[in-house]
């Protein structure tokens, strides 16, 4: 919970680097050393570290990486998620199969499981 008069501090990744007093808070901004969010009534919300290079705290890309779903154009114009095949090829080309893996993992929860919930015995000591 937020203390009274205290302005939430993040750092560039978003975690959070602890409360400021409103007056600090209006000397960061005012230094350069922050970015500052404001609410829909112009209130300042939050305070942002700015990045080593002083760029932006929040990213305005997403991270480059495999994607697992993206969106697909239907016949009808419309569009959905689709979610894409784990089997298949990795971004080098090459075939990739997963099945293996995937169903030793199965295997060892199906036995570490069936171990874990055999049959104890048991004493009933209630009269």
């Amino acid at each position: 919970m937020k203390p009274a008069d205290q302005i939430p501090y993040y750092a560039p990744d978003g975690s959070s680097m602890g409360f400021r007093t409103l007056e600090a808070a209006k000397r960061l901004i005012a230094g350069g050393y922050v970015k500052p969010s404001y609410g829909r009534k112009k209130h300042l919300k939050a305070i942002w570290l700015l990045q080593k290079d002083g760029g932006n705290p929040v990213e305005t890309h997403p991270r480059v990486g495999t994607r697992y779903s993206f969106r697909e154009a239907l016949d009808n114009g419309l569009h959905c998620w689709k979610l894409r095949r784990v089997d298949g090829r990795d971004d080098d080309g090459m075939p990739v199969n997963t099945r293996g893996v995937f169903l030793q993992v199965l295997t060892d929860c199906v036995i570490r499981g069936a171990r874990d919930n055999s049959p104890k015995q048991h004493t009933d000591t209630r009269r």
